[in-house]
């Protein structure tokens, strides 16, 4: 998250699964018909997704090379990082709009954002530009939630929510400012932008943990269904 575009972890419209849907259907989503082709996942926003993926290893070079305190380098650095912001926000549109939401697009998109955020928040740790409690709370909290969808991937796919992308947003725009060789006033926004994007990082990793908690439990009521 990504500047920013709701994960592409949204899913088409849905309902919960009927008793004796097809063994397979994941709970909350909407089975294919009878006739329906699968999406292949060779198309273009997950090719935007992988591109991303790409970029992280050389925006990390490129972040840790600015050590020599290059101004043009930390222009790099954000250029890479605000693309790569750019193509989140491209790919989870295009797939919407041309019907190619893809099982890998739906995994590979939150993990792409996750691993840009991560190098920038660790690159810029190491370069003693942002202090680690913030870095090691963030990236705690992503790696939480990323287990808690896994986990519960078989009773549904738990969807972005509207904090989920306000906290995607702010941590963009926290990370944009601490890449961008700022000095007087504009230096001191870095500090409440980073608190800020904190906040909902906190905030938005409960309600996942509550709306996770609420769809094991409606796994669970169908799966009781099922077996009465």
């Amino acid at each position: 998250m990504t500047l920013l575009d709701p994960d592409r972890t949204q899913p088409p419209p849905v309902c919960p699964t009927a008793p004796g849907a097809a063994p397979g259907t994941a709970l909350g989503q909407v089975p294919a018909g009878p006739g329906a082709r699968p999406t292949s996942s060779v198309n273009l926003p997950n090719a935007l997704t992988l591109g991303r993926l790409l970029v992280v290893p050389v925006f990390a070079t490129v972040l840790l090379t600015t050590a020599l305190d290059s101004v043009a380098l930390r222009l790099l650095a954000f250029a890479l990082f605000a693309g790569a912001c750019l193509t989140d926000v491209i790919d989870g549109r295009l797939a919407r709009a041309r019907g190619q939401v893809t099982a890998f697009g739906v995994m590979a998109d939150p993990v792409a954002d996750k691993a840009l955020v991560a190098a920038a928040l660790v690159g810029l740790s190491l370069l003693d530009l942002l202090e680690w409690w913030a870095t090691v709370l963030i990236l705690t909290r992503e790696l939480a939630v990323t287990v808690l969808r896994t986990a519960l991937l078989r009773h549904g796919l738990l969807p972005a929510s509207r904090g989920g992308k306000l906290k995607c947003l702010t941590q963009n725009i926290a990370v944009a400012l601490y890449l961008l060789p700022l000095d007087g006033g504009w230096a001191q926004l870095r500090e409440p932008a980073l608190l800020i994007a904190v906040a909902f990082t906190l905030v938005s990793g409960v309600d996942y943990a509550l709306r996770g908690a609420e769809l094991r439990r409606s796994g669970r009521n169908v799966t009781a269904v099922r077996s009465g």
